[in-house]
């Protein structure tokens, strides 16, 4: 985020976990960080990984100890909800561990992400329907159940 022109990360460099995620999913997600390849110098991010199920999470440990030694250069961000740091993978990778405070203002964030996400020619696309034509947009309410 140095620069506007620098890319949101692409969908094989995310991987958003759940309850539900696999052990499939993750593996697949661990091989494209810790697999060198041409792929570049991508960040790869695990995003909630302290919501993955026990069996995942140490399925998940153990190939990530036998890919590492494939690649001494992976880039992975390991994104945890502080409140569950006593979950497995946050557990694992404690060593690791570093309390992340956002370093640039709000106000710089929302300008990043408005340069990404806003549609460069309006039509009768959705993107007509949030604020200054942006592609994205977040519906919320107070109230549960009324229709978003």
């Amino acid at each position: 985020m140095n620069s506007p022109n620098q890319p949101l990360p692409t969908f094989d460099e995310v991987l958003l976990c759940t309850p539900q995620t696999t052990a499939e999913q993750v593996g697949l997600f661990l091989r494209r960080c810790l697999i060198p390849c041409s792929g570049g110098e991508k960040i790869y991010t695990m995003l909630y990984a302290d919501e993955l199920s026990y069996d995942v999470s140490c399925r998940a440990e153990e190939l990530f100890q036998h890919l590492q030694h494939y690649n001494s250069t992976y880039r992975l961000v390991i994104l945890c909800n502080c409140k569950r740091e006593h979950s497995y993978i946050p557990s694992v990778f404690s060593q690791y561990k570093v309390h992340m405070i956002p370093q640039r203002p709000l106000a710089e964030i929302q300008r990043y992400l408005q340069h990404h996400y806003r549609v460069a020619q309006p039509s009768s696309s959705a993107a007509s329907v949030f604020k200054d034509n942006m592609c994205v947009g977040i519906v919320s309410s107070k109230r549960a159940g009324v229709g978003k």
